[in-house]
């Protein structure tokens, strides 16, 4: 009995009587499940993305076992199914095409299966928000265990992080500093663990966000992957889902317009992924919660950046996890007022108590905010002006200060292919205050608004000793890269947004502390070019990207398709027998 005296969910399939609960049962029984766990208990379901294909997530069964005995000690029935395995190092075009496929496959499959509650285990970039898209359009009790980040990555006697050091790699080898037989070493170096990223990159920071948003246990987001301690908050997990089935605490409780404000703040303080604001967005989207673009400056403009790792910092996740991980960056934005301490979180407490025993044990690692590692305001910020009315982002943590100021000439490309077919021409016209502008990349666009914005910077500039300089497209960038780079241009050059208009030789002036990014031509002039506008390449016309063309929202909406946004609760769907 749940506590509101009612039947649970699943027994309309396991409590049924007659030809219905004959089945039901039966066919589950096949599994060797003897007729006890019908009692009544809580349904699990775990909704794991393990797959070969993910090598970020190739150990989540391993972890559903770890889940597993969590529900059977707390007195439920585990039921284990997969859902699509989105791996960012392996798929094409980008695993962004398929997060909102991913969320609404997980969906109908929890709406569709006699669960009480569901245990969500991801890992790499897509598979978090996916999964929590999923639960909150079902509104179904739910927790969240990511698979943890690998092992630092040891190369030459020094760290090495997975993807901020694939950039570095490349332009050294570009620029003669590195040999090709040097990168295959490097390369083993870098991955030797199960896990995702263990840099700040998307997967890390998707973590922390959930732990944020109060949907993972306290601490949880940092054990790497290898530690034995991720399966024992695995098993801490399955454990408390029963209770929170017990209690009715749905995602729609734990993850408020407070919560949101706290993993807004949080993923300042860590430097991380600007990835984020698109999944917050179309997460807050799903449960009806008012979230907008310039929320994500405003309230992370009095937050510091605290944590020293990369791609802003010196250090890794692994180091991160040792020193206290994200409760000690909460408990130390509670300290300055920056933290909704009462919101309540898959505890059952808030995340004000939750995170009140955090200790730091490396204050090199997890700064304070009287001495952290960059100011407040140096986090991601939101621009607007003409080149981009719906709004554009750039991760200033991660950028370099002397060219948050810049005014420079345009050099366009319709693609960042057209881009890298002519980055190591030797003679190519650019000069190291020009300005790349990269588009075609946006949801529509590409399709599925690729993680191509940070473009390795031309090779003859590299051999020159430039290691930066401004991009702008309406694609994404990977959590793990760095540079400056302006991403998320809205509306995207494949809607005849104003990016589609600039031409090479046009003047961009970028001004990042006054929030503005401006193409410097005139408006009469710009009205002409858009009449003259045609898209350059015809978008898919049938299969699920055709889908996705039709129905993906632009990046300041969260990129989700229109027809999913809103809760459509865990009704029980007819009977089928």
């Amino acid at each position: 009995m749940s506590v509101e005296g009612t039947v649970r969910r699943s027994q309309s399939w396991f409590g049924a009587t007659g030809r219905s609960g004959m089945v039901y049962r039966s066919w589950m029984r096949n599994q060797g499940f003897g007729p006890d766990v019908f009692d009544g208990r809580p349904v699990v379901g775990i909704a794991t993305a393990w797959s070969e294909l993910a090598p970020c997530n190739a150990h989540l069964h391993r972890v559903a076992e770890a889940v597993k005995r969590g529900v059977w000690q707390a007195g439920g029935f585990p039921l284990e199914f997969p859902v699509m395995a989105l791996g960012e190092t392996l798929m094409r075009p980008t695993t962004m095409l398929y997060r909102n496929l991913l969320a609404m496959e997980a969906e109908e499959l929890i709406r569709a299966n006699p669960l009480d509650g569901v245990v969500l285990l991801s890992g790499c970039d897509k598979t978090t928000p996916g999964l929590l898209m999923a639960a909150a359009s079902v509104d179904l009790p739910a927790i969240m265990v990511t698979g943890g980040p690998m092992l630092n990555g040891k190369y030459q006697g020094a760290d090495v992080g997975s993807g901020t050091h694939v950039w570095k790699f490349e332009a050294d080898l570009k620029a003669g500093r590195m040999t090709q037989e040097e990168c295959y070493v490097a390369e083993g170096c870098m991955a030797r663990s199960n896990g995702h990223c263990m840099t700040m990159g998307t997967a890390s920071t998707m973590a922390c966000v959930a732990e944020a948003l109060g949907m993972q246990l306290p601490g949880s987001a940092a054990w790497p992957a290898a530690d034995s301690r991720r399966m024992e908050t695995a098993q801490q997990a399955g454990q408390r889902i029963v209770a929170m089935v017990e209690e009715d605490l749905r995602p729609s409780a734990v993850m408020t317009r407070a919560a949101f404000e706290n993993a807004i703040r949080a993923n300042a303080a860590i430097g991380g992924s600007t990835n984020a604001i698109i999944h917050l967005l179309a997460l807050a989207g799903r449960l009806g919660v008012e979230l907008n673009l310039d929320d994500f400056d405003a309230l992370s403009r009095p937050v510091p950046t605290l944590v020293d790792l990369m791609p802003s910092g010196r250090y890794l996740m692994e180091d991160f996890c040792y020193a206290g991980g994200l409760p000690v960056v909460l408990r130390e934005l509670a300290s300055g007022g920056l933290l909704n301490t009462d919101q309540v979180t898959v505890t059952g407490a808030t995340i004000g108590e939750n995170v009140a025993p955090a200790e730091c044990w490396n204050p090199d690692v997890i700064r304070t905010l009287d001495a952290p590692l960059q100011p407040p305001g140096s986090g991601t910020a939101v621009l607007r002006g003409n080149l981009c009315p719906g709004g554009a982002v750039i991760k200033q943590s991660a950028a370099s200060s002397h060219l948050m100021k810049h005014r420079g000439r345009a050099l366009v490309f319709d693609s960042p292919e057209a881009y890298h077919a002519v980055a190591d021409d030797p003679d190519l016209d650019v000069e190291p205050d020009d300005i790349l502008v990269i588009r075609y990349s946006g949801p529509r666009g590409y399709p599925g608004m690729p993680e191509v914005s940070n473009v390795a910077l031309p090779t003859k500039l590299l051999r020159r000793g430039i290691n930066d300089m401004v991009r702008i497209c309406d694609g994404r960038m990977s959590g793990t890269g760095f540079g400056t780079v302006v991403l998320h241009v809205s509306p995207e050059a494949a809607l005849g947004g104003p990016l589609a208009l600039v031409r090479t030789g046009d003047t961009i002036t970028l001004d990042v502390p006054a929030r503005t990014l401006n193409l410097d031509v005139p408006d009469d002039e710009l009205a002409r070019r858009a009449t003259e506008w045609r898209r350059p390449v015809d978008g898919p016309t049938s299969g699920y990207a055709w889908l996705y063309t039709q129905h993906v929202l632009q990046a300041e909406e969260g990129a989700d398709f229109d027809f999913l946004r809103g809760s459509r609760g865990h009704e029980v769907p007819r009977e089928s027998h």
